[in-house]
């Protein structure tokens, strides 16, 4: 059973308040609403099922279970993976932005040596140099993924408060079963079936004007 302060560290390190810069990635949202596609909380919830199930939340837990178990030497095969599998350059852009940010602030404050990482190989390592639990985290991550898109999606469709809420609190059982079974997983079974998430995330590389980076 993970302890209080495992809790409490993972509750740091995925909170918005930690500067990694969630608050200016869409992770392909932004074009979404645009196209139609997004309009209300039930699409919302039904987008972000498919992307956590399906999609970059199951890959990325993926990962970071690859490098919470990996010895540090092993973590830039980890990061070289995470990066070709990356569905375009803005889903890269923000993958490697986050890392970048997460590695240098874990590092200061915890006196760890984490190097520039995409953000689940990141947060992998350096669950794994603290001996915090990889499932937990892996549940973590998803929900604070989860919760960074649905505020993004807030900035962009009419989806209230309450329903917002309500949508988090309806995937929580889902970031805690993939979690529970990605983080275990073989990386040569790294694979993504959220087509349309990963389509709206390229349509935005071109697109202006834009609120969000990617």
């Amino acid at each position: 059973m993970p302890c209080d302060a495992d809790v409490l560290t993972l509750a740091q390190w995925l909170s918005p308040a930690y500067p990694v810069g969630a608050f200016a990635y869409s992770h392909g949202l932004e074009s979404a609403v645009a196209d139609g596609r997004l309009r209300g909380a039930h699409e919302l919830e039904a987008w972000l099922h498919d992307v956590i199930g399906h999609g970059t939340g199951r890959s990325d837990c993926m990962l970071l279970g690859a490098a919470h178990r990996a010895a540090p030497a092993q973590w830039p095969e980890i990061d070289e993976a995470a990066r070709a599998f990356a569905a375009g350059r803005e889903r890269l852009l923000e993958a490697e932005a986050q890392g970048r940010a997460f590695a240098a602030t874990t590092n200061a404050i915890w006196d760890l040596a984490l190097p520039p990482l995409v953000l689940p190989v990141a947060v992998g390592a350096a669950a794994g140099l603290r001996g915090l639990p990889a499932r937990l985290t892996g549940a973590m991550y998803l929900q604070a993924m989860a919760s960074n898109l649905v505020q993004a999606a807030q900035r962009l469709a009419p989806i209230g408060q309450t329903a917002g809420q309500r949508i988090l609190a309806h995937l929580t059982p889902l970031c805690r079963d993939v979690s529970g079974e990605a983080v275990d997983a073989p990386l040569d079974a790294l694979s993504s079936a959220a087509f349309l998430s990963d389509i709206a995330a390229m349509r935005h590389e071109p697109m202006e004007p834009r609120i969000f980076r990617t």
